[in-house]
């Protein structure tokens, strides 16, 4: 009960206290991606790489949850182009997913790489997820860095099974206890139902979901159903910019009007907090593996916590907006 009236207090503030940089609270936050099957999670880097010019976070290390050896180098051109080359990159190694995106025009997960500068050529080239998960971890201070899944769960699962190593003597879920602050995760069908982050790999899903030693907050899949965003940032001028490329490219498939906005706001919640947008109701996320629904059980003494929609939720979709246009410093 003491971990959620905590977790209360850190989500209703405009941000999230990891260390203070001028009158700018700053998060550190590791990104954790399926980049490749939506191009949400594209918007979401360019929300995070905005939200890291204003100062409200440092991103520590991006990893892929996805197999597909385009995905680290899209995830390292969109880096570059916002100046940031150096952020640590890590994927899935051993068992796991390699999903391509379902677009049946030019894939912009070939065409992002092709048109933009960056040094990792595939996703097998980059280092093990698992390694950079427990040397950032390491080297920060107990209980402060904030982690967003917005993709599979198989990086977590496999951190929580790491042993000691050369980097720390503790195990992966006690290096998870003492330095994470909560964990961020765009998973799950509220209050019940099948969700695609959930489903690819189940067995992950449902360890992190028993297994995971910090609170865990969700933004499910109705949330970002219901967010729209994308047509402004595809017909933005802003020449050789790779989000404007990815929604301009992809939109017309879809919807010109716009896609749904899943990624984006679990990246925007997991830095900035619930409030206004936002409620928050505890309970235990659970999955069946039979059938692969996930059900939920509101409870005080639940260890997870979800997103629920308010009047001004829809007021979000121009905040993520003007973010996904941000222009990186000259």
């Amino acid at each position: 009960m003491k971990n959620f009236i905590l977790l209360c207090l850190l989500l209703c503030c405009t941000a999230c206290v990891q260390e203070q940089t001028g009158n700018i609270e700053q998060v550190a936050l590791i990104f954790d991606t399926d980049m490749g099957p939506d191009y949400d999670d594209v918007g979401a880097l360019a929300v995070l790489h905005a939200l890291a010019d204003s100062g409200e976070v440092r991103i520590l290390a991006v990893v892929s949850s996805n197999k597909l050896e385009y995905s680290v180098p899209c995830i390292d051109a969109i880096n570059t182009y916002f100046c940031r080359p150096d952020i640590p990159l890590g994927a899935v190694k051993g068992n796991g997913v390699s999903l391509d995106s379902w677009h049946t025009g030019p894939r912009w997960t070939r065409e992002l790489p092709a048109r933009f500068p960056h040094r990792v050529k595939s996703t097998s080239e980059a280092e093990d997820a698992v390694k950079i998960y427990r040397r950032i971890l390491n080297e920060q201070p107990d209980t402060s860095v904030v982690i967003v899944t917005a993709g599979f769960l198989t990086n977590l699962k496999n951190l929580l099974e790491s042993g000691p190593d050369e980097i720390s003597p503790l195990t992966g879920r006690a290096l998870a206890a003492a330095k994470v602050k909560r964990l961020v995760s765009m998973a799950g069908h509220f209050p019940e139902g099948k969700e695609f982050n959930v489903i690819t790999d189940i067995t992950a899903s449902r360890f992190v979901f028993e297994q995971w030693p910090t609170p865990i907050v969700f933004c499910g899949f109705e949330i970002g159903e219901q967010i729209i965003t994308g047509q402004r940032t595809a017909e933005m001028n802003a020449p050789y910019n790779p989000v404007k490329e990815v929604y301009a490219l992809c939109l017309p498939q879809d919807n010109p009007a716009g896609r749904y906005s899943w990624d984006q706001t679990t990246v925007l919640v997991a830095i900035r907090g619930t409030s206004p947008w936002f409620e928050l109701e505890h309970g235990t996320l659970t999955v069946n593996l039979t059938d692969s629904i996930n059900h939920w059980t509101p409870t005080s003494r639940g260890k997870h916590a979800r997103l629920i929609r308010n009047a001004i939720t829809a007021q979000i979709a121009d905040i993520i907006e003007n973010l996904m246009m941000h222009q990186p410093p000259k």
